[in-house]
């Protein structure tokens, strides 16, 4: 069984959308074991407890400096010993010594087709900003593995959205959860949890 942890800052429809496939049997021989926020307000929190899934809150206010909080992160994470680490919306940087230690052992979903919108400042709905002002027809998202720079890990899933003439960033963002996050999130996990994952 894959022992999974999801990092999550808000309301937690990409957790969601785990949970549901795991339920639904979509995503077989995968728990999720622990929910982490940075934000004590995170919807997350709620569905993880709903879900009878331990969950916490380790936000950087509750610390003297950003290392502290990387330990405490850290510590947690070990604690649970997981296979996997998922970060659904996460929108703190993860330290480097987690990355080294978890190599190849985490990945993040990106509202975008990697290699287009994406990098530093590149998340939430600047992101979907961004493909509008550009004029793109298509966007969608990414599931890749998490290494030292920022979106620049191995990919493992993309899929493609339309961009609809009159979308808004919201509009865009939510038909982009629904389309593809949502879907290729939990896919990924099926394929790591059941070794069909093509590693590079």
């Amino acid at each position: 069984m894959l022992r999974v942890g999801v990092l999550v800052s808000g309301g937690g429809t990409n957790l969601q959308s785990i949970l549901d496939a795991i339920d639904s049997g979509t995503v077989t021989g995968a728990e999720i074991d622990v929910v982490i926020s940075n934000n004590r307000n995170a919807y997350a929190l709620e569905r993880a407890r709903n879900h009878g899934i331990d969950a916490f809150c380790i936000s950087p206010g509750d610390f003297d400096g950003r290392e502290q909080f990387y330990e405490a992160l850290l510590e947690k994470i070990d604690e649970y010993q997981l296979d996997l680490i998922v970060l659904a919306g996460f929108l703190v940087t993860i330290p480097a010594a987690m990355i080294q230690k978890y190599r190849n052992r985490i990945i993040n979903v990106h509202p975008s087709l990697i290699p287009s919108f994406c990098g530093a400042g590149y998340y939430g709905l600047k992101v979907h900003e961004a493909a509008l002002a550009r004029g793109v027809k298509i966007t969608g998202a990414t599931v890749h593995y998490v290494d030292e720079g920022t979106d620049t890990g191995p990919i493992i899933l993309q899929k493609a959205v339309d961009v609809h003439e009159g979308d808004t960033p919201q509009k865009l963002q939510q038909r982009v959860m629904e389309e593809a996050e949502w879907l290729i999130l939990p896919q990924a996990i099926q394929m790591i949890a059941n070794g069909q994952e093509e590693s590079e």
